[in-house]
């Protein structure tokens, strides 16, 4: 195990290298030059003023040599200096990562934890009312277009009935407590579940189905247990193997934020952070964005092989074993 977990780290430090100088390769290749963008701000620099600081930040050099010491930077934890806000990289990518992981990983534990039971009761009763009810409003969910979503919540909750606020951010936790700022993330976090909560239905439920029409489960109920029994004691644990599976691929997603839901309803997140940086020509907050949602996306890759284990004794992650 701890050789197989060495070898995936190792991979994955491979793949983060890879996707580093892909994605400095390609947003070098964006038009519009930073030292261009800075000049225009200024009508006192002159094109002398430019080509001096296109020298300094070594914007002439080779790409090769750019990324090794843009690459040597990160190393020494130097993210560099963002543009647009005019501070550190990192200074500006801390609020955003702690705004974004309150709000997606809030919506994603009460998305799965409501999706949990649901999918388990309509895969352990399939063609019965219960399994119509749940698999409609799953369907439902899935087909309501988030920007949609997030607009119905507005005018409901917002203008008409005027619970909640309708976006931004709210003011420091001393200040005004903990529940007034929870006020500003519950529509947010009430459109993303909804958005989600319907596709985790549907696997848990698939996923289980699937399980629960082997042999060793049909003996199971043929010595005498119920169908919760059955699944509890048996199903259960194989069946979340393909879940954990989805699960870890939206790992990236929950750290690289929710684009439209975060740009509707005005939060500083990951998701606005990296759009707003690739059309601002912010190179450096860009690249950081993007590498930190790569780095979560590889991170939840291994935490779901570690999960395989623990789940189901069956998978064996030994050094050379063909099986694994």
């Amino acid at each position: 195990m701890c050789l197989y977990l060495l070898k995936r780290i190792l991979q994955s430090m491979l793949v983060l290298l890879a996707m580093s100088f892909l994605v400095y390769g390609m947003i070098g290749l964006m038009p519009g030059d930073p030292i261009d963008l800075m000049i225009s701000g200024d009508p006192s620099l002159s094109s002398k003023d430019a080509d001096q600081l296109k020298e300094l930040y070594g914007v002439k050099k080779p790409i090769l040599e750019r990324y090794s010491k843009w690459l040597f930077g990160i190393f020494n934890g130097d993210l560099g200096f963002s543009r647009l806000f005019a501070k550190p990289v990192f200074d500006v990518l801390a609020g955003a990562i702690q705004n974004t992981a309150i709000l997606m990983g809030v919506s994603f534990l009460i998305a799965f934890l409501c999706a949990l039971p649901l999918g388990a009761l309509a895969a352990i009763y399939p063609r019965s009312k219960i399994d119509l009810a749940i698999n409609t409003i799953s369907f439902i969910g899935i087909s309501i277009p988030p920007f949609w979503l997030a607009i119905l919540l507005i005018i409901t909750f917002s203008v008409y009935l005027g619970i909640f606020p309708a976006g931004g951010q709210g003011p420091y936790l001393e200040e005004k407590g903990v529940l007034n700022n929870l006020s500003y993330l519950t529509l947010p976090i009430m459109c993303l579940v909804i958005a989600n909560i319907g596709g985790y239905v549907r696997y848990i439920r698939a996923a289980l189905r699937e399980i629960l029409r082997l042999d060793y489960i049909r003996t199971a109920r043929a010595k005498g247990l119920s169908k919760q029994a059955t699944l509890l004691n048996h199903a259960f644990r194989a069946g979340m193997i393909p879940v954990i599976t989805i699960v870890s691929l939206d790992f990236g997603y929950l750290f690289s934020g929710a684009l439209i839901t975060e740009t509707i309803f005005s939060l500083p997140g990951m998701g606005k952070l990296i759009f707003d940086a690739i059309m601002g020509n912010d190179f450096n907050l860009a690249l950081a964005g993007l590498l930190f949602a790569t780095f979560f996306t590889l991170s939840g890759s291994l935490l779901a092989d570690i999960a395989y284990v623990l789940i189901d004794p069956r998978v064996s992650y030994i050094f050379g074993d063909k099986n694994a």
